[in-house]
């Protein structure tokens, strides 16, 4: 019996299937051929008799219109998307490009184009071969109507997009965006339905390696705790989505001897690490648009400085209101192990230092001796601490103690490569008043 797909599976092979260009325009390819035909059912009913005559001279020259005019459009949008891409690639992050290629709007341009191109060459040989009668003309004409339409508010809408396509600032929401997709899901799970391994005692005897070299993309939770059902064992996995995997480090433990490909088979390993299950990609990505942005080539503080402020954003998500908190605290930790959905798994939790590492430590080296970029910092992490000071559960300690470790970092790294005395004192007094 093969384990059910997880929600996680299932978002990962829908981005994974967001990422390839041609998936769209492939579908609609066939869609508008599909559509052709179904004109052809017309003429096997009585609808001939109600609809007015519709000359196929008129027919022919919208559809020769809108194949002569489609395949050059889909062409200058498929430039237009190349060269976004490369935009993004140089003006932000390389990181960046897969979010980019699966942006919705111009993949539903480009789709629409060619499929309009299609349905046109299409529709032109059947008509030339007298495929369609009364009926299936009139339907036809109404289809191709209904094609002019939808092409011309698809160009206006990705004209209005194109514009932004790979620009820094459509770049950063994106990742953004991307970044709150993935914390949100782990809030949700903090440990992706497994069972905490802070709560078990012991790390298991039989430890699982693989032969790939690569980034953990996904872990199919479902497919673990079946093996461990099957074995009547307990599954402990040593890494999370993100991290690097290589043939001497154990990615898993099992209590039972088990078949090690089996459990290798239930993690997804890349060349690359992927937004959708790796929060602290998200956080890599922003930082490497701050420290590209503050290079000596570029040297576009505000884009460092709005980059903080999304770093911010998306750090207090993990942010509750204090009766949420005092809920949770309630719980016993026997409670959180029986609620867990995977009884079988434990997982680590997510490092919150090295979460921080992965946000804020570039930005505070490369923006080190710049004024404005050292104060958002502090400011930044100042609103973090001042936040989850007063939480009581594990994270919010963890999350004050690494933005205080953080803004000790920015402070000293700043007091070191500022030479006016005046922003030594300024960076000096913000610091102070964390």
């Amino acid at each position: 019996m093969e384990a059910p797909i997880t929600v996680d599976r299932l978002r990962f092979l829908l981005y994974s299937v967001k990422e390839k260009l041609w998936v769209k325009p492939l579908g609609f390819c066939l869609l508008s051929i599909f559509v052709v035909f179904v004109a052809k059912v017309a003429d096997g009913t009585s609808l001939a008799e109600h609809i007015p005559e519709i000359k196929p001279e008129s027919v022919e020259t919208l559809l020769s219109i809108m194949a002569s005019s489609m395949m050059v459009i889909a062409t200058f949008s498929a430039g237009t998307m190349v060269n976004a891409y490369a935009s993004a690639s140089q003006s932000s992050t390389p990181r960046s490009l897969s979010l980019i290629i699966s942006d919705d709007v111009s993949q539903n341009a480009l789709s629409v184009f060619i499929g309009a191109f299609i349905y046109s060459a299409v529709a032109l040989t059947a008509m030339t071969q007298a495929f369609f009668d009364e009926a299936g003309l009139f339907i036809l004409f109404c289809l191709t109507c209904l094609a002019f339409s939808i092409v011309i508010l698809t160009f206006i809408r990705w004209v209005d997009s194109v514009a932004r396509l790979g620009r820094v600032g459509s770049t950063l929401l994106k990742v953004e965006h991307a970044t709150t997709r993935a914390i949100k899901n782990r809030i949700d799970m903090p440990c992706l339905g497994a069972v905490p391994q802070e709560q078990i005692k012991e790390q298991g005897t039989y430890a699982i390696y693989t032969k790939q070299v690569g980034y953990i993309q996904l872990i199919d939770i479902a497919k673990l705790q079946q093996l461990a059902d099957k074995n009547d064992g307990f599954i402990n996995v040593a890494m999370l989505p993100g991290e690097f995997v290589s043939p001497e480090r154990a990615i898993a433990y099992s209590n039972k001897k088990v078949v090690s490909d089996e459990i290798v088979d239930a993690f997804t390993i890349g060349e690359a690490r992927s937004f959708e299950a790796d929060p602290r990609f998200g956080f890599i990505v922003l930082a490497e648009i701050a420290s590209r942005a503050l290079s000596p080539s570029v040297n576009d503080h505000g884009t460092a400085i709005n980059t903080i402020s999304s770093i911010t954003r998306l750090m207090l998500l993990w942010h509750k209101p204090k009766s949420e908190t005092e809920t949770e605290n309630s719980q016993s930790d026997s409670a959180q192990h029986d609620e867990s959905k995977y009884d079988r798994i434990s997982l680590p939790a997510l490092n919150v230092n090295d979460l921080f590492d992965d946000a804020y430590t570039s930005i505070g080296r490369d923006g080190a001796a710049n004024i404005e970029v050292a104060i958002r910092i502090q400011k930044s992490l100042k609103t973090i601490k001042a936040c989850f000071k007063d939480e009581g559960t594990s994270i919010e300690r963890d999350f004050v103690e690494a933005a205080s470790k953080l803004a000790k970092q920015s402070y000293e790294r700043a007091k070191l490569a500022l030479d006016y005395e005046d922003d030594i004192k300024r960076i000096e007094r913000v610091y102070n008043d964390n």
